[in-house]
């Protein structure tokens, strides 16, 4: 990531777009003020489906952007072992740990997602690709295959809409993200979700995609 993308994240200072200032201190505010539209309650339908086919509960999972963690604390229940979510609001993180208490396999952190290190076979993207400024998308994929393992995965719900408003959210179309993890990933699946919930029917694709090892 250059400096000045880094910058932008940390600050809220867009270049070459100047967006909401979505920094900590943005989302701290919306979390504390409970605005927080995108926030469904519970687990993503679609990633919970997905979560029921995964076999290897020892593998260790990131969720990044993961906010109040339905699908971290989801994943807990199912008995994964090895689960980090991070995100750059610490009021979210909290009120997911007084959910969790005290149960083993769940670490958490607060930090710039683009600062975090370590390696992952399981990726999950939930309302964090579309929360950041479209300046930091191909950062994203850069840095998201950074952590993970060789042959792991990223996998998740991406918006196939043009949002009217100006973001967060910000929107997409699949075309675009195709060409965005190319030069990153293997696309393994990109389709419609057939499993939204109601407000967000026919406008989610869910994606799996496999870190390339001839990235560059």
């Amino acid at each position: 990531m250059d400096k000045c993308h880094r910058q932008s994240y940390e600050t809220g200072v867009y270049w070459p777009q100047k967006t909401a200032m979505l920094n900590k201190t943005f989302w701290e505010h919306r979390y504390a003020n409970d605005q927080t539209g995108w926030d469904l309650g519970a687990v993503s339908p679609p990633i919970k489906a997905y979560v029921d086919h995964l076999q290897d509960k020892y593998a260790p999972v990131l969720i990044p952007g993961c906010g109040h963690g339905y699908e971290a604390e989801y994943m807990l229940e199912q008995g994964f072992s090895d689960v980090t979510v991070v995100d750059i609001a610490a009021l979210p993180l909290e009120r997911l740990r007084s959910r969790v208490g005290d149960r083993s396999g769940l670490k958490t952190i607060q930090s710039n997602f683009f600062d975090h290190q370590g390696q992952y076979q399981l990726i999950l993207e939930q309302t964090f690709f579309c929360a950041l400024d479209p300046a930091l998308r191909q950062d994203y994929m850069q840095h998201m295959h950074s952590l993970l393992k060789p042959g792991g995965h990223l996998a998740g719900v991406l918006f196939n809409v043009e949002f009217e408003k100006e973001g967060p959210p910000f929107g997409g179309e699949e075309s675009d993200y195709r060409k965005l993890m190319k030069p990153w990933f293997h696309l393994l699946l990109m389709e419609p979700c057939e499993n939204s919930v109601q407000p967000r029917m026919n406008t989610e694709l869910f994606f799996v995609a496999e870190a390339r090892s001839d990235a560059h």
